[in-house]
């Protein structure tokens, strides 16, 4: 059965009233957090040069203090050539510094056995007064705990959107908006005063649920509520805008906080100036007729029209549609997403180039403390370049095609990371150019794929939809470190996998259904279908094309 279009029955309201204009600034500016949270790490779990700590206690010469650190010539990675995690053992040393011998004239030091770093560690200063590592000595033996870190942070991102997506879903955008920007903000705040590693990371996780969830859930709510010709604008230069001022924020807020607990102090202090937004950002209607709750849709609406200065009409949702959409939601669930051959399709796709674009930007963006140069300029122009990239795709979003649109920007990103290996290492603001080259093409490619997939799934599912995505997305986040990480075997190789993976998901978005020019989904039987010519991609899908019609008479 077709139900009476949504877009139809709000046109009254026109495209860009005082109503509109109000959800779309307030939606944008409660993202703004989202963009120093998620990167935070970039500086507070930042390793800053060091070597093993000579303790002052041990009294011995100054001859002998300065060549008790061995030279390790391997060490590219820092302007010290210090080693790391060893040092000459200490006994010896005090016995030759006591007995009044000298270094290289009367005892050759390269022949001193070494010991690991049993006083602890020295840290350079100049950057950092603290982060995460120099306050836990997470280096040499313990270095895995740095990326594990990021790690779980991205597992909470994880977790928060199979759990948010459902429950907004069930519950409604707006109070899984709030609930998740609070999680975030309390839970943060809380984490200024870990006393340990342990506990940071287990708060990390909470606020990794919380991060990503009002993230996905304004977003969703911005989509349902305005109009088709302001959602392209919405998706870039709205939200993903908003969250590269909060990236911006961050390496401006890092430069004058060197100390990590008072960098997160300050960035959780925004978080509470949200809370009167409550009164201001409706409930989406779309989501409210959905579940047959037309009353409340009803008034939402009239208040919306009474903003914009004009007059609804007297019956805004025709009975067929009260009736037809009554209790929908409460019988779809994660199941829904793989149950037909289509969505099954789509699914597997969608959640492919999320793993993958994700895996490009976190990699990209929390490897700037790598890059050759200032890592605070570094990460102002990582947060920088992703404002030409949100231009970009806002105009690709209005001209051309969802699929050669994301297909494009993908292959961009991927494309110019293979060629990063071929620059020697001399030439690093070539490097670092390219590297913002590929930095600019994933930005635009995940502004992209936010509207692509809401696009194609249907009110009833959309939020868990995207929450499942999202979730596939921070998969490719769990990983992101770990690619920084193989860094350290090879300089270019996080580069190479990165852009093979890339070239491949956009590959990948050429087989997904095109949706440009479409009106947003209702029900899963409106949902734009894959090509018969591509189905035989996904001949492992049971022929069950007639589920969408006999799960949809279900509810009739």
């Amino acid at each position: 059965m077709n139900f009476p279009d949504y877009d139809d029955s709000t046109a009254f309201l026109g495209d860009w009233g005082p109503f509109q204009k109000t959800v779309f600034s307030l939606l944008c500016l409660s993202i703004i957090p989202n963009g120093f949270t998620g990167l935070s790490m970039v500086f507070i779990g930042d390793t800053p040069a060091h070597r093993c700590l000579i303790p002052a206690a041990l009294n011995i010469t100054d001859e002998w203090r300065n060549v008790s650190i061995p030279l390790d010539e391997d060490d590219k990675n820092t302007d010290f050539r210090f080693s790391k995690c060893s040092r000459h053992r200490m006994d010896i040393v005090k016995n030759y510094s006591d007995r009044g011998l000298l270094p290289w004239v009367d005892v050759n030091v390269s022949t001193i056995p070494q010991e690991g770093c049993m006083d602890g560690w020295e840290y350079d200063k100049g950057t950092y007064i603290s982060t995460i590592v120099t306050e836990w000595d997470l280096v040499c033996s313990d270095d895995w705990r740095a990326p594990l870190t990021s790690a779980l942070f991205f597992c909470g991102v994880l977790t928060g959107s199979v759990i948010s997506g459902q429950m907004s879903d069930r519950l409604g955008r707006k109070k899984v908006l709030f609930v998740t920007m609070g999680i975030q903000t309390v839970f943060t705040l809380i984490q200024v005063f870990s006393p340990s590693w342990l506990i940071f990371c287990v708060l990390f996780f909470i606020v990794g649920m919380g991060q990503i969830s009002n993230y996905v859930a304004g977003f969703a709510l911005g989509m349902e509520i305005l109009s088709p010709s302001v959602r392209d604008i919405f998706s870039t230069l709205g939200v993903c805008l908003f969250f590269s001022i909060g990236y911006m924020m961050l390496p401006l807020a890092a430069y004058f906080l060197r100390d990590w607990r008072m960098l997160l102090l300050v960035l959780t202090i925004p978080g509470f100036f949200y809370i009167p937004l409550w009164w201001f950002i409706p409930e989406s209607p779309r989501w409210l007729l959905s579940q047959g709750r037309v009353d409340e849709a009803d008034a939402i609406l009239r208040k919306a029209a009474k903003m914009n200065g004009v007059k609804a009409p007297d019956i805004i949702f025709t009975p067929i549609q009260s009736r037809g959409n009554a209790g929908r939601l409460q019988t779809y669930n994660l199941c829904d997403l793989v149950k037909s051959t289509n969505i099954r399709c789509i699914t597997v796709l969608l959640c492919l180039i999320w793993s993958a674009v994700s895996i490009g930007y976190c990699a990209l963006s929390l490897n700037t403390s790598s890059l050759h140069g200032n890592i605070y300029l570094n990460c102002l122009f990582s947060a920088v370049v992703e404002v030409p990239a949100l231009i970009m795709a806002w105009l690709m979003l209005r001209r051309w095609p969802r699929r050669l649109s994301l297909s494009s920007t993908l292959s961009l990103g991927g494309l110019v990371l293979l060629f990063v290996h071929l620059i020697p290492q001399h030439m690093s603001s070539v490097a670092i150019s390219v590297v913002m080259l590929g930095k600019f093409g994933l930005s635009a490619a995940f502004a992209i794929v936010y509207p692509a997939t809401a696009e194609l799934y249907p009110t009833v599912i959309r939020n868990t939809a995207l929450g499942v995505c999202s979730m596939s997305s921070r998969v490719g986040g769990i990983m992101a470190p770990y690619f920084i990480y193989l860094g350290s075997y090879h300089r270019s190789l996080p580069y190479i996998l990165i852009g093979s993976l890339n070239v491949l998901s956009g590959l990948f978005s050429l087989l997904l259904p095109e949706s440009f020019g479409s009106p947003l989904p209702e029900t899963i039987s409106q949902m734009q279908t894959v090509p018969r010519f591509r189905k035989r991609h996904c001949s492992w899908s049971l022929p069950d094309n007639k589920y969408e019609d006999e799960h949809e008479s279900e509810h009739l």
